[in-house]
């Protein structure tokens, strides 16, 4: 078992009682899905509400990584949910892909458009490049499980990339009053490592594909 299935494990034993009262309440994953994009649109408003009204106050950028981590307990429920309520449906494994897709882009987004107002241009570009690392892993896994490849190598996938992105406004926001280094650096270099590592995984995915068909060849 790896870390990220021990990690999985862990986590679906703290929610599983959760997901069953869900399902005695009859709510839905599609339900679930939907409110973690709401969640997510939430924190990128925090972020932009703060470059435009409290510039320089990070408190919001912690409460958008509080946001963002509670909203990615969202998008494990939903499938867990799923899988216990016999809910699982092909609509439902698409809404949920699309969701999470836009999740990121909002996020993403919300930091981008921060950090180019608070003046950490290179800051921005690194969150951008980040984005495209993020939506590129996604689309590399999708267009190979359109073709029959089974596609789900490679460090950088969609957890790491929420963990890394909350923890990093989070802690940003905590430790926005340290005087000893600039606190947004809590914030970039995560994102700069979203950046790297998630391109890496969109160019591994794309050599794993080419030995797979390599080999049916």
């Amino acid at each position: 078992m790896n870390y990220r299935d021990f990690l999985q494990q862990v986590i679906y034993k703290i929610i599983n009682p959760i997901v069953r009262g869900m399902i005695k309440v009859g709510i839905t994953p599609n339900f679930i899905t939907t409110t973690g994009l709401l969640l997510n649109i939430a924190a990128a408003c925090l972020l932009i509400y703060a470059a435009i009204e409290a510039p320089g106050n990070l408190a919001y950028v912690g409460w958008a990584g509080g946001v963002i981590l509670f909203a990615g307990l969202f998008d494990m429920m939903d499938g867990r949910l799923a899988r216990l309520g016999n809910m699982s449906s092909t609509f439902g494994a698409l809404y949920d892909s699309v969701l999470d897709r836009y999740s990121e882009l909002f996020t993403l987004f919300g930091i981008v458009f921060y950090l180019f107002l608070e003046g950490y241009l290179w800051g921005a570009i690194i969150a951008f490049v980040a984005l495209i690392g993020s939506l590129m892993v996604s689309y590399v896994r999708a267009r190979a499980e359109g073709l029959g490849l089974e596609c789900k190598v490679g460090l950088m996938q969609r957890p790491e990339r929420v963990v890394l992105t909350a923890l990093g406004a989070l802690f940003c926001g905590i430790m926005g009053g340290c005087q000893s280094f600039d606190p947004m650096l809590i914030l970039i270099v995560p994102l700069a490592v979203i950046a790297l590592l998630a391109n890496v995984t969109a160019f591994v995915r794309i050599a794993h594909c080419w030995k797979l068909l390599q080999n049916q060849g």
